[in-house]
């Protein structure tokens, strides 16, 4: 079948190419490991696009602050990348026009088009990952900011002098609230001499990680399920401020904690109530989280050639 449009998602690890049928539904897949070099990084790209499909434009996801122009200025998860002109050396080794966009940006994109967020003009994304980076869609249209860097959602400060945060500064709300996070604040709790029993599963604090607390608290264990809503205090804080910012009808979650919806999210949603100005006299947007999974960056990339 000849794709209709073909994204690709470039992470730490690995290359995700999707292709696109006229009706949005996935077509194709490939997955290939990600280079340590920019050449090679170009040379995957292009065997990628070339092996999914004819198609006269491709779509790239990169995480990292990525400009209009297409220039990757940086990415902390890839080797060597700094001010890469991607786009225009892709189009140069490939004969393709290219569009390069963040991968939340792009994830935002995919979600609002054909996943949780379908029919929303006004939608925020927040990526609960190893960090947090999100996308938004304000009056009916995917937002980039002034140089395309809008959506770096991690980096608000939330807690001035707080935790280093690899971007150099103290006290960002990934810090606080990433997928990662949740293990911080275990190990805090079990040094300060409660999580028994996730402590005993893991052997030491040190090794203590989210998935513990996580299954802790599917058990039923009460001390893990007071982490999981310190937790959610520190996620409700960043969607407060991002609600009061953009006035969002939904907020879609996407990364690890989607898998455990049920478990998450009824104490961030009491959080965020309990925080929004306005309580009970305003509307309330939705919050849901994502539904296309590790291909919502793929399919996004897709997307942005059909914009």
């Amino acid at each position: 079948m000849t794709p209709a449009a073909v994204g690709i998602d470039v992470g730490g690890t690995k290359c995700l190419g999707v292709a696109l049928g006229e009706d949005g539904s996935v077509v194709g897949e490939l997955r290939l490991p990600t280079p340590d070099s920019p050449e090679g990084l170009v040379d995957t790209l292009t065997h990628i696009a070339s092996e999914l499909g004819a198609v006269d434009a491709v779509g790239v996801a990169v995480p990292g602050l990525v400009n209009r122009d297409g220039v990757l200025l940086a990415a902390a998860n890839l080797t060597g990348v700094k001010m890469l002109r991607l786009r225009e050396l892709l189009e140069a080794r490939s004969g393709l026009r290219v569009l390069v966009d963040n991968d939340n940006t792009v994830a935002c994109l995919a979600e609002w088009k054909l996943g949780a967020g379908r029919g929303v003009d006004d939608l925020l994304l927040v990526g609960l990952g190893t960090g947090i980076g999100g996308g938004f869609v304000s009056g009916g249209a995917l937002q980039r900011g002034h140089n395309g860097f809008a959506g770096e959602f991690g980096h608000m400060i939330v807690m001035p002098h707080g935790i280093p945060c690899p971007c150099g500064q103290q006290g960002c709300w990934e810090r606080y609230a990433s997928g990662n996070s949740l293990g911080y604040h275990a190990r805090e709790a079990a040094t300060a001499g409660k999580l028994t029993a996730v402590l005993a599963e893991a052997g030491s604090v040190e090794a203590i990680r989210g998935e513990h607390v996580t299954a802790a608290a599917r058990a039923g264990d009460t001390e893990a399920l007071a982490v999981i809503d310190i937790f959610a205090d520190w996620v409700a804080i960043g969607l407060v401020n991002l609600t009061n910012l953009y006035d969002p009808g939904t907020v879609v979650f996407s990364g690890g904690l989607s898998a455990d919806p049920d478990l998450f999210l009824p104490p961030i949603e009491h959080a965020f109530h309990e925080s929004m100005y306005g309580g009970d006299d305003r509307p309330w947007p939705s919050i849901v989280f994502a539904e296309l999974g590790p291909l919502a960056g793929g399919i996004g990339a897709a997307l942005l050639t059909q914009l």
